[in-house]
């Protein structure tokens, strides 16, 4: 497994999208989705992404968070160079998401994902999305001082663009490490986001790498470019995506997400991946 930096951190350079475990209606049981961490794990895997948020409902709000920590605990091997990633700042009214940035939401929302995750301090906490309502400035005011109270080891933020990212530098300082957006094949509006990361040193997690739950399953004919040089390379389209993701540049860490075993297995062996520099191109230009 390939490594890339987060931080003062080494994580693998693909990591584990857990929305999936929790979001989706035909979601897999408790031990199903505990099997799917533990495969990630068992690949080399040390990044996973959660949030709050993520659950079918208001009403079990935190549901990713539980089931992630509940894996870890339930794994058999050493899970101490795992990083945790979280986020706060969206909220759930029944089944739809709403926004609140404001910092008291925030410092209350970080207290029960470090509850939940059974942490003394969250080792990547994310800022999940601008909430209109709130001046940018007072969010990351409240992601610097939940840093400064050493309830937050790193900080990063989500959805971000250029101008909000060079604000969070400039509020959060060094322990601003990471900007989570969305990027894949068909998506692409975040790759001045990315270089500006690259050109900064913040990691760059890309969310939806294949597109979205909803899109994954057709990524070979969304993206046939993607699916002749997988065809060349006699992999899996989902490898060939994800090793486009980690050469655009050194800071890209992607996310995919996984709701079996076999799906983060087969995104794990991305790093194993070389695209050639015409096929590069060809991607690059798909």
């Amino acid at each position: 497994m390939q490594q890339r930096r987060i931080g003062d951190l080494t994580v693998s350079a693909i990591g584990l999208g857990a929305m999936p475990l929790s979001t989706k209606e035909d979601r897999p049981a408790p031990d199903e989705a505990h099997a799917v961490v533990h495969a990630a794990l068992d690949a080399g895997v040390t990044l996973i992404d959660t949030a709050d948020a993520y659950a079918l409902d208001e009403s079990e709000f935190g549901h990713n968070e539980e089931l992630v920590a509940a894996a870890l605990a339930s794994y058999g091997g050493d899970t101490s160079s795992v990083l945790v990633a979280t986020k706060g700042g969206h909220t759930r009214r029944g089944t739809d998401w709403e926004l609140d940035g404001s910092p008291g939401y925030l410092r209350t929302a970080c207290e029960a994902s470090l509850r939940r995750l059974g942490v003394d301090a969250i080792g990547l906490y994310q800022y999940h999305r601008p909430d209109p309502a709130t001046p940018w400035e007072e969010s990351m005011g409240a992601l610097r001082q939940l840093v400064d109270d050493g309830l937050v080891q790193r900080a990063g933020i989500s959805n971000a663009d250029v101008a909000q990212i060079d604000v969070a530098r400039s509020i959060v300082g060094p322990a601003l490490v990471s900007v989570q957006n969305q990027f894949s094949p068909g998506w692409r509006s975040s790759a001045g986001e990315l270089a500006h990361c690259a050109g900064h040193g913040l990691a760059f997690i890309p969310w939806s790498p294949f597109g979205g739950v909803s899109s994954a399953g057709s990524l070979g004919s969304a993206a046939p470019a993607f699916a002749r040089v997988a065809d060349e390379l006699g992999v899996s389209v989902y490898r060939v995506t994800l090793a486009w993701h980690l050469a655009q540049a050194d800071v890209v860490v992607p996310i995919p997400g996984a709701s079996r075993a076999a799906s983060i297995q087969d995104s794990a062996a991305a790093t194993g991946v070389e695209l050639t520099p015409e096929q590069l191109a060809r991607l690059d230009a798909a």
